[in-house]
């Protein structure tokens, strides 16, 4: 039937002289089409409303280096496409910041985002040319797909790097035990430079804390170790640590001194805390850097998914 009346509107075009094309679309395609994204960008504090693969394409843009892999990026796009999917279906976040948006820009409220303006200053002219048609042409090839476990959208946590350990279970993390965000090995984990360390004076810790660092004995000379392990996850990061004779998640530590991850050792020197990090984020479900080396090691993207989401299913939404 659908077949028919595109014939007779061909036919009856042709006889008036009318332009036309004709397109059997599909349902996934028909709902592509009308879903749009509503962002608030923090930049002008405004509401912005746009078609989903465009918001797909800013994602990826934002939360990945251009520069990796065609199979990581398309990784990545499925992954961005999921967690925006699973928010419309829901109906919108529960007590929004953002009034009549169902997103926002920000990393740490979801997932980043960039306009096409900002990939060009980022990039420059001529990579950007290079580099917004890699990522289109990854979230293009994905187009329609998502995450499912036992039939329902998964909440698809990502991270820039595990530093190598592997990643994290959520209830390691968050206490929500999901069965598809458990903890995996990642053995080619391409961050350049996954230890990193900073000292901050001691004033800063105790204070962000709410410790008192300087009243826990030291060796001669001020230096020593503030920080006791009370609790490994099973990747073996610290789960609980106690300092200054506080114990304290190690998730609230790394949030309140600003750490690239929880997997972090302290030394004091001299009035001054020195902390080495290894990896960079939460540690749960995908490792972006680590869907770098998969895909150089021959990897396509959905095994990269497959890898870091146990026992998912990569579909198309209807």
């Amino acid at each position: 039937m659908r077949r028919l009346l595109g014939l007779i509107c061909l036919v009856v075009s042709i006889t008036m002289g009318l332009p036309v094309l004709v397109s059997y679309l599909s349902p996934v395609q028909i709902q592509e089409r009308e879903t749009r994204v509503r962002l608030y960008q923090h930049s002008t504090g405004q509401v912005i409303e746009i078609p989903l693969e465009e918001y797909v394409t800013g994602v990826v843009a934002a939360e990945m280096p251009a520069s990796f892999p065609m199979e990581a990026l398309k990784a990545q796009a499925v992954a961005a496409r999921t967690y925006i999917v699973r928010r419309l279906n829901a109906g919108g976040v529960i007590n929004n910041d953002h009034p009549g948006a169902d997103v926002c820009d920000d990393h740490a409220h979801g997932q980043a985002w960039i306009s096409r303006e900002e990939m060009r200053r980022r990039w420059g002219t001529l990579r950007y040319y290079e580099y917004y048609y890699k990522i289109k042409k990854a979230v293009d090839e994905t187009r329609g797909m998502v995450l499912t476990y036992q039939g329902q959208l998964i909440e698809p946590a990502y991270h820039s790097s595990c530093g190598g350990r592997g990643t994290e279970s959520a209830s390691a993390v968050w206490a929500a035990d999901l069965p598809y965000l458990v903890g995996v090995p990642c053995p080619y984990d391409a961050d350049p430079e996954p230890v990193r360390t900073v000292i901050l004076p001691l004033e800063q810790v105790d204070r962000a804390l709410g410790v008192h660092i300087e009243a826990v004995p030291v060796t001669a000379g001020g230096t020593g170790n503030p920080l006791e392990v009370v609790e490994r996850t099973p990747a073996g990061r610290p789960r609980i640590v106690r300092i200054g004779g506080k114990e304290l998640a190690a998730t609230l530590v790394r949030d309140r001194l600003g750490l690239r991850s929880t997997d972090f050792t302290m030394s004091m020197k001299g009035g001054q805390i020195q902390i080495t990090t290894r990896g960079y984020g939460h540690a749960v479900g995908m490792c972006q850097y680590g869907a770098k080396g998969l895909a150089q090691h021959g990897y396509t993207f959905d095994r990269i998914l497959k890898h870091y989401y146990t026992g998912v299913e990569i579909t198309r939404i209807n």
